[in-house]
């Protein structure tokens, strides 16, 4: 699969109204999915460093859906911008909508996730440097 076909794909998800789409072609893969909540995957300037791990949610506990951000694609999830950086929120932060929580890399591209409400960070559900896959939750509202 080389890079125009790629780039001719995500022409014809952008002008349709599919939220996913994959296409399989010589042992290549791709999927590609939109963003549910409409925003661009903006790149992070540079590569975030693993922190140490979150606190993790119990799993006995379910939580209510809307107080639960979730991944919109698989990958490895940072919350710091950069190695050394600080984090883009902490426990207890206060976040209005479209503020960035964390990024997710995903084939080399650093996809910015944001809040969809605003709140305060309740609790963190996975730690940076994991992997995560689309739809788990990742950061609790209050």
């Amino acid at each position: 699969m080389n890079l125009s076909a790629i780039k001719a794909l995500i022409e014809a998800m952008a002008g349709s109204g599919l939220a996913e789409m994959t296409y399989s072609e010589d042992g290549w893969t791709l999927r590609l999915v939109r963003d549910p909540a409409g925003a661009s995957g903006d790149a992070a300037p540079a590569q975030p460093a693993a922190a140490p791990a979150a606190p993790g949610a119990t799993a006995d506990v379910p939580l209510p859906p809307s107080d639960v951000l979730e991944a919109p694609l698989g990958g490895v999830v940072y919350f710091h911008p950069a190695p050394g950086a600080a984090p883009f929120v902490v426990l207890g932060s206060t976040v209005q909508a479209g503020d960035t929580l964390c990024v997710i890399e995903a084939m080399k591209v650093f996809n910015t996730v944001r809040a969809e409400r605003g709140g305060t960070i309740a609790e963190f559900l996975v730690a940076s440097g994991s992997e995560v896959e689309a739809g788990q939750p990742l950061v609790r509202l209050a």
